[in-house]
């Protein structure tokens, strides 16, 4: 169960009232990225706000992130969407909140890039090869996938393998230059190992994802 002292946070955040406004499948996937959220919001001090749409389209995704106002929306598109779960169809029941918990660790990846100011930005000594929109989409997406990884390598790293290879599955079937295609990146971390230990996440992350941006031509 989630902790209670977590209960507050979320509710706070996605301004309900209480539990019983959420939904079983909005609280499920709450409560399994409940460690991320409570280190985004508590230990990084992120602007983070979690929204629930009241009504979801098919084509939604289940998690998206934006950035308003100085602060990260992080969006739950659940209620009405029959394919919210789709994503985890191949997964073991018992395994689910460990992937959940990877893309909610994903999305807070997208809320420091915003907070840092550095959306969209290309590091120092580096020109971006492409400059459309998809390509600066690929390129944050390969950035919040590394960040979902090094997340599970610190907090779960008997269970990297499986979400390693379930985000190459994932990602797998994404055109070569499609928007979300991040297996550049992935790429970039076949193991655990390949994150430089005692690092902050964050900068664990980039360093893989500098390496990725020299191939991704």
């Amino acid at each position: 169960m989630i902790k209670r002292t977590l209960f507050p946070l979320l509710l706070l955040a996605t301004g309900l009232a209480s539990a019983a406004e959420l939904t079983e499948v909005e609280m499920r996937w709450l409560k399994a990225g409940a460690a991320v959220l409570s280190y985004a919001k508590q230990e990084l001090k992120l602007p983070l706000d979690i929204t629930v749409q009241p009504q979801a389209r098919a084509t939604d995704v289940p998690l998206a992130l934006g950035y308003d106002n100085g602060r990260c929306k992080l969006v739950l598109s659940m209620r009405g969407n029959p394919n919210a779960e789709d994503i985890l169809k191949t997964v073991a029941p018992e395994q689910r909140p460990l992937m959940i918990e990877a893309m909610v660790a994903h999305e807070i990846g997208h809320c420091w890039r915003y907070a840092q100011g550095v959306w969209h930005v290309m590091p120092a000594g580096f020109e971006a090869n492409e400059q459309q929109p998809a390509a600066d989409t690929r390129r944050e997406e390969g950035y919040a996938d590394l960040v979902a990884l090094a997340w599970t390598q610190q907090r779960h790293p008997e269970q990297y393998a499986a979400v390693a290879n379930w985000m190459l599955q994932v990602r797998q079937p994404s055109p070569a230059a499609g928007s979300h295609s991040t297996l550049i990146w992935l790429q970039q971390a076949p193991t655990g190992a390949a994150f430089a230990a005692g690092l902050p996440m964050f900068e664990q992350a980039d360093r893989l994802w500098q390496q990725g941006l020299l191939l991704d031509r």
